[in-house]
């Protein structure tokens, strides 16, 4: 049974709410594990945590933002507890953006100092990130403190891991739990901080929708820059008992699915992507053994549906819902009530509100409030803007059932108004990924001078074209409207980093096309 949500456990540190797992689940439990096979214990975690505080803290000041750019690891799992055991701003940096939006996060958040790994820049050859960054702040690698860590260190550590009250930073569940960014899907990343609770509360609502045992392990190859990948596959396990194995990147088709099986995985965290092209890698029997699948960031394909359940199984794929300001889950499916076609129930604890959208009939925009909401986003100034009366607008036009089931209808910011009348782009990706389920497509809308504006398919589809799209939307009686007529054929559809389709680099795509075309 899922445990009962009780607003009142949010209200501590993460550091506690670690040392309180600990109590609960045994202090030699093992907890923490990477590609390097070398578990870690509760008492391993808060340990190493204290050795590397110390060192990081005497480079730094008592509620300093420090940059974290690390891969999925436990190296990362660590250094975000050994910046709360003394006090300061885990900063999650996403190596993936781009060398504009690193430095711009970094001057938002103020981030003076950058934490890395010599191994990490090494394999990912992200040489020009750390050349950049080091124009705004000092790079710090983690191999070359650890070299630091003396006879004394260790000493304080282990006396700090028999008595860590005594020993971490007094902080409480309103100060800042993490300052990360948003994805970019649309625009330029936004800093958002969330407070210790919010990250607590956002566990304990997910522990309270979904049964979770602590003999399971959860997979987790998503990058903890991602809301979803740290909150889900780092803070979730570790604080409710399950064995958190961090893998460095998504990418690795070919090595996850052997990982998974081998680790005795019973959640694996991916998006649709993702899990798509792991389900076709992967030996019939190395996703079997999996509990269930959980994926958000995009919408879960009725094709990855059917690919899991032909070639593995009982394993459900859980889609759920969330936002970086909301910690970020919202909603999820359970294993034992799966809607397809839902982003799943609303987590407890989560008021909602729904505001007409004009020119689109049903659901509405969503407003969201609840203990797991942010504390604000970082201005330009540096100051925190907080959402209005703790309502935070997802932007997102959603239907609600009466016992809480969300269906995304689309983004604000993803319909057209083509001929008079409101389309939704991500109707009209939906149509192309039923007639071509095996590629990835992206609808954005351009101007035109007639229809006020047109729908542009960006495919990596080499056949593709608008007849087989009109006979598709035809037979589901869906609104030629809704059917792109230009198609704009690439060899790959940009990703972000997230797994998310990069709206803003296929916008560029689809003006430099109309260009060259015009010349």
């Amino acid at each position: 049974m899922p445990r009962s949500f009780d607003l009142t456990s949010s209200r501590r540190s993460l550091f506690d709410a670690l040392l309180d797992a600990r109590a609960k689940y045994g202090a030699k439990k093992l907890i923490l594990e990477d590609q390097e096979r070398n578990p870690l214990s509760y008492t391993d975690v808060v340990r190493a945590a204290f050795a590397l505080g110390r060192k990081i803290a005497a480079m730094t000041q008592p509620g300093e933002r420090v940059g974290v750019m690390l891969p999925a690891s436990s190296a990362v799992v660590v250094t975000f507890f050994a910046l709360h055991a003394f006090g300061r701003v885990p900063t999650m940096l996403n190596f993936t953006a781009g060398i504009r939006n690193l430095k711009a996060a970094c001057a938002t958040a103020k981030v003076k100092r950058v934490l890395t790994s010599h191994r990490f820049i090494e394999q990912g050859k992200l040489h020009d990130l750390t050349d950049a960054l080091e124009q705004i702040a000092v790079v710090t690698y983690l191999e070359d403190v650890r070299e630091k860590v003396g006879l004394a260190d260790k000493a304080f550590a282990a006396a700090a891991a028999l008595f860590p009250k005594r020993f971490r930073a007094e902080t409480g569940p309103d100060d800042p739990g993490v300052i990360l960014f948003t994805s970019g899907s649309f625009g330029a990343p936004r800093g958002v901080v969330l407070s210790q609770g919010n990250l607590i509360a956002n566990v304990e609502q997910i522990a309270a929708h979904i049964a979770l045992d602590p003999d399971w392990v959860m997979f987790n190859p998503l990058p903890t820059f991602h809301c979803f990948g740290l909150t889900g596959g780092a803070l979730l396990p570790v604080l409710t008992g399950m064995k958190a194995f961090q893998y460095p990147s998504p990418l690795h088709i070919k090595q996850i699915p052997p990982l998974v099986k081998d680790t005795h995985a019973s959640i694996l965290l991916a998006t649709d992507t993702f899990v798509n092209q792991y389900a076709r890698s992967a030996e019939p029997d190395e996703l079997s053994g999996l509990r269930f699948i959980v994926c958000g960031a995009e919408k879960v394909r009725d094709e990855t549906h059917n690919l899991i359940n032909e070639r593995f199984g009982a394993v459900p794929v859980l889609e759920g819902y969330g936002a970086t300001e909301a910690a970020p889950v919202i909603a999820v499916n359970k294993p034992e009530d799966n809607r397809r076609g839902t982003v799943g129930g609303l987590l407890p604890g989560i008021e909602t509100r729904l505001e007409p959208v004009e020119g689109i009939p049903g659901g509405g925009r969503l407003f969201v409030r609840g203990p797991n909401v942010m504390t604000g986003y970082i201005n330009a100034d540096g100051a925190l803007e907080a959402p209005a009366d703790g309502w935070h607008d997802t932007g997102d036009v959603v239907d609600l059932t009466e016992d809480g089931w969300i269906t995304i209808l689309g983004r604000v910011k993803r319909f057209a108004k083509v001929a008079g009348e409101m389309v939704s782009l991500t109707a009209a990706e939906d149509l192309a990924s039923a007639v071509w389920p095996d590629s990835r497509h992206a609808v954005i809308a351009m101007p035109d001078n007639k229809k006020g504006e047109r729908l542009v398919l960006v495919t990596d589809r080499r056949d593709a074209a608008a007849a087989p799209l009109v006979r598709h939307a035809q037979s589901i009686g869906a609104p030629e409207l809704a059917v792109p007529r230009k198609i704009i054929k690439v060899p790959e559809v940009p990703v972000l980093g997230t797994g998310k389709t990069d709206y803003v680099a296929i916008q560029r795509m689809a003006e430099a096309d109309g260009r060259s075309r015009a010349a």
